[in-house]
């Protein structure tokens, strides 16, 4: 008997419901054909939209079934001329991850021989490692509640040894599970400011000692700003990398650019019980409506939401869908076939999407 798995699902302002439909449809057609399991999708309100027209960014309802939910496909959230009060943005994906402690931002970055983008890669190269981004606390822990007045203005960078040990297991396990795959040397990278900042010196304590647990693999530390710099000269040197809440949300860009742009870049926000997955770039409204948007990064948000879920449940289908799923989109980009105006192409919101299927229906299980 199948297992049947419930999907909260987000389709977000501006063109999140564009690149929604048909990564809901992709991940039907793989549910269809495996045979192993089934999803079941609940489509919630929330949103600057919704916020517009009822003053609620996340209802208690949605926030509710959300937390019922096996997982969360969440599409592009927010609009530039709707705020809060206060001026910052809607955010109901900070939201989920603070109400559901989704300690852990998983960025991965990655660009195969042959795919176009921003770096010409030596022979043989290849860019494949995943930034780990505390997600709940850090230079963020204050949003919302920094304090100003007419002279000064303050943020408070909160670090906790609870948040940052389950982070840092989490990282090491994610190594762990790469080196079994064949994607990694099996190491993980602390990125941090320990030489100005205790806070810093703090984390990067902790980190070392989570290490110890984990003798079978390779524990190093980079400064932030030094990270960014071989971002850009030896992307390709990475395995995991996991730091703190504002300088993963910097670096997680510049591995988007790594890739050619945001329109690429999928992202999971993770805790011990519940996950959110979504695309990293925002809801770009001056496209809405036109069906231009790029369904990528919300695609392989899907195929990590895959990957998730069959880790979780032990569902093998899962994981090789979420495998066979992600190598289409990436088959797609390295081909140049219908590529959408961010890549340089042509294609609109279902030429792209329809290239994925094609490749899918091509691809070996």
């Amino acid at each position: 008997m199948n297992s049947t798995f419930e999907i909260a699902v987000f389709e977000g302002d501006g063109i999140g419901p564009e690149i929604t439909a048909p990564t809901v449809a992709l991940l039907n057609h793989l549910a269809g054909k495996a045979g192993g399991y089934d999803l079941r999708f609940v489509t919630l309100p929330a949103g600057a939209g919704h916020y517009a027209r009822t003053g609620e960014s996340l209802p208690a309802e949605s926030l509710r079934q959300a937390a019922q939910a096996d997982a969360i496909l969440l599409s592009a959230m927010g609009l530039p001329d709707v705020r809060y009060p206060d001026g910052t943005e809607i955010s109901p994906q900070i939201e989920l991850r603070i109400a559901f402690d989704l300690f852990a931002g998983v960025r991965p970055v990655r660009v195969r021989p042959g795919q176009p983008g921003p770096l010409t890669l030596p022979e043989g190269r290849e860019i494949d490692f995943v930034l780990v981004r505390e997600s709940t606390e850090g230079l963020f822990h204050s949003m919302g509640k920094g304090e100003v007045t007419r002279d000064e203005a303050r943020e408070t960078l909160r670090i906790t040894r609870d948040v940052s040990e389950k982070l840092f297991r989490f990282a090491f396990d994610l190594a762990a599970t790469r080196k079994q795959a064949g994607r990694g040397p099996g190491r993980v990278t602390c990125v941090d400011k320990a030489n100005v900042f205790r806070a810093f010196a703090f984390f990067r304590g902790i980190f070392d000692e989570i290490a110890q647990d984990y003798p079978d693999l390779t524990a190093d530390h980079a400064y932030v700003d030094a990270t960014a710099l071989w971002m850009v000269q030896k992307p390709w040197e990475f395995d995991v990398l996991v730091t703190e809440n504002m300088f993963g949300d910097i670096l997680s860009d510049l591995g988007a650019g790594l890739m050619g742009g945001l329109g690429l870049a999928p992202s999971a926000d993770i805790g011990l019980r519940q996950a959110v997955f979504q695309p990293c770039h925002g809801s770009a409204p001056d496209i809405a409506g036109q069906g231009a948007a790029n369904p990528h990064a919300m695609i392989l948000s899907a195929a990590l939401m895959l990957d998730w879920l069959g880790i979780r449940h032990e569902n093998a289908e899962m994981r090789a869908d979420g495998r066979r799923l992600r190598e289409a989109v990436e088959a797609v980009v390295a081909r140049g076939d219908s590529l959408t105006r961010d890549l340089g192409g042509t294609a609109g919101t279902a030429a792209a999407a329809e290239a994925v299927q094609r490749a899918l229906d091509g691809a070996p299980a």
